[in-house]
């Protein structure tokens, strides 16, 4: 028996425009039609009160959440981090890893695969993503330096193998000496490169991105901007990531990171198309807490919660992100950016910046019906997954 579904009274999010009058139906779990709306028999009616309609959000570059990090070996760590942003209109993410010890790194795929056979959690999850160990010491942020290495090829063959392919995504950077061999590597694989945590320099990225390194991970965070070298200006990453017309740039927007006019700055430079929304968010997300840490129990980089960021203890630098993603669109949407625009930024954008060929972040006939209705304030009213809702 088909499971049959059908969405009444919304106003319909794609990057075309909003769509109202219709009639969004799903049958089992895949976006069917949206039609001219009517009565259609045997479809389960939701009517959306006329609410926003959009497809679930996704998240490629997450740290954990519900006091959980994808660090853990704990066995409901992907339950409470999962949960914690699916409340908020994640329908799907990438867990991310921090620069750390081989073992911990290990146990993190480990507790990957063993996520992927579980049903409650597996369907959300779109590939690990891979943030280091291979980064530059002068620009660690808030990854822990003695934990920071230069590429090592039997380790990340050993990952790759341990993770059975399941690596979506790698943020390095690309003035390591072994960076060229290292794409290659992940090129042959599938596997998305960023750079992040990176002081190279303006020709060293232009350099890097023809050798695959397209992305730039929370970019000005953790990277190298305009500096002086015996007097004389040089350009590092972030100017390189506009003058690199195709290269995707992700930013996050919880309003602490990057400032309105940067976020204006990157979109008018950027442009739409090549932007995606991310939380880079810890354990402290969708929590009412004012202490805690990032990375493992075992390896704790300690934190304050406070201003509605993740601060280091000395507060001269931000510790991590407590973002959600519904308060990134509201983010977006208090610059002045559209709601087409904004959703298409944390839905669509990171989807084919993973290059992973899967069929959502979009409402259009035959993708997965993972969707996410919110009010005018962004706040969330359901999320369904896989035509199923799930809040």
């Amino acid at each position: 028996m088909a499971e049959l579904l059908h969405i009444k009274n919304a106003k319909i999010v794609t990057r075309d425009g909003i769509l109202e009058g219709k009639a969004l139906l799903c049958r089992d779990g895949v976006i069917e039609d949206v039609l001219p709306d009517a009565t259609f028999e045997g479809y389960r009616v939701l009517d959306a009160k006329g609410n926003y309609l959009s497809a679930g959000f996704v998240d490629v570059h997450v740290h954990g959440g519900g006091g959980a990090d994808f660090m853990d070996a704990g066995e409901d760590t992907y339950k409470k981090a999962v949960g914690a942003h699916l409340r908020h209109g994640t329908t799907s993410l990438c867990p991310t890893t921090l620069a750390a010890p081989t073992e911990h790194l290990r146990r993190a795929v480990r507790a990957y695969n063993a996520a992927c056979d579980d049903p409650e959690v597996a369907p959300y999850l779109l590939g690990m993503h891979f943030e280091g160990p291979y980064l530059s010491a002068e620009q660690a942020g808030a990854q822990k330096p003695e934990n920071i290495r230069v590429f090592t090829p039997a380790e990340y063959k050993e990952l790759y193998a341990l993770a059975k392919g399941r690596i979506a995504r790698w943020s390095v950077a690309p003035e390591l000496a072994g960076a060229a061999e290292f794409a290659s590597f992940a090129k042959e694989r599938g596997i998305a490169l960023s750079i992040a945590h990176s002081n190279a320099d303006f020709d060293t990225v232009v350099g890097a991105f023809s050798l695959g390194y397209k992305h730039a991970t929370h970019f000005y965070s953790g990277m190298s901007s305009v500096s002086r070298h015996k007097g004389f200006r040089v350009a590092g990453v972030v100017e390189a990531g506009y003058y690199l017309e195709d290269m995707d740039v992700e930013i996050i927007a919880d309003g602490c990171h990057l400032p309105p006019s940067l976020l204006k700055l990157i979109l008018k430079s950027k442009g739409v198309a090549h932007v995606s929304l991310i939380t880079d968010a810890m354990r402290a997300a969708g929590q009412d807490v004012t202490e805690s840490y990032l990375g493992s129990s075992e390896d704790p980089l300690p934190v304050v919660i406070e201003d509605g960021v993740a601060k280091l203890l000395s507060r001269e630098a931000f510790g991590g992100s407590i973002a959600t993603t519904d308060r990134l669109l509201r983010t977006m949407l208090g610059i002045g950016v559209p709601l087409c625009d904004a959703v298409t930024m944390l839905t669509e954008n990171p989807v084919r910046m993973l290059g992973i060929g899967e069929k959502i972040g979009r409402i259009a006939r035959g993708y997965k019906a993972d969707l996410c209705l919110f009010d005018e304030d962004v706040q969330i009213k359901a999320v369904i997954k896989g035509g199923r809702q799930v809040v």
